[in-house]
């Protein structure tokens, strides 16, 4: 039992450079990563969230987390029933870590590309009906990314999208719908959609 005012251990943060896969098939694995710069794994709480927001929509989705760092998103999803995951990171250092855990998890569906979110744009043709993006902070990537990635959208696709704080977030335009929105101290996570 957690003491008092103590979170239970599912909800902590990462420690010891790993997150655990919380839901579906995968529940309990570890993931381990490498530090890098802006990588911040997406914490269990906010995860249990998103994946309660994608609960109708990620079984048989084809996936793309195209900051993935960690890869816990894309990892959760493939857990949760999505059908693939393409995971896109520039550091050469993280895309090794994530082709381990890939191998440890026994994953076969996951694609993985070492490159920067706008090369794997310019050069995917694929489309997708759940993308995650977690940018690095204080990069402004937002605005540039969104608009590349709207020819990769399947009809009636969800872009879950990671953010700083309210006073540098970037504002969806007209032509997104914010279908779900939190925000914690730090940061703003929502679900939107391509109108």
């Amino acid at each position: 039992m957690p003491k008092k005012n103590q979170k239970p251990e599912h909800l902590s943060k990462p420690s010891q450079n790993q997150v655990r896969i919380i839901g579906g098939s995968m529940r309990g694995r570890k993931i381990r990563f490498v530090d890098g710069e802006g990588l911040r794994p997406t914490l269990d709480r906010i995860r249990e969230t998103v994946f309660n927001w994608l609960a109708a929509d990620i079984s048989g989705a084809n996936c793309l987390d195209l900051f993935a760092g960690s890869g816990a998103l894309g990892f959760e999803a493939l857990s949760r029933g999505a059908r693939s995951v393409a995971l896109v990171d520039s550091s050469k250092q993280v895309t090794q870590s994530l082709s381990k855990n890939i191998a440890t998890l026994g994953i076969v569906n996951a694609q993985l590309s070492n490159l920067f979110a706008d090369q794997y744009l310019r050069q995917n043709t694929e489309k997708f009906d759940v993308v995650f993006l977690d940018p690095p902070f204080g990069k402004m990537l937002l605005e540039s990314v969104l608009d590349q990635l709207k020819p990769h959208l399947a009809s009636n696709a969800l872009v879950y999208v990671e953010q700083e704080n309210e006073q540098s977030a970037y504002a969806f335009r007209n032509e997104w719908d914010l279908v779900k929105s939190k925000k914690t101290s730090t940061f703003l996570y929502d679900l939107i959609r391509l109108k």
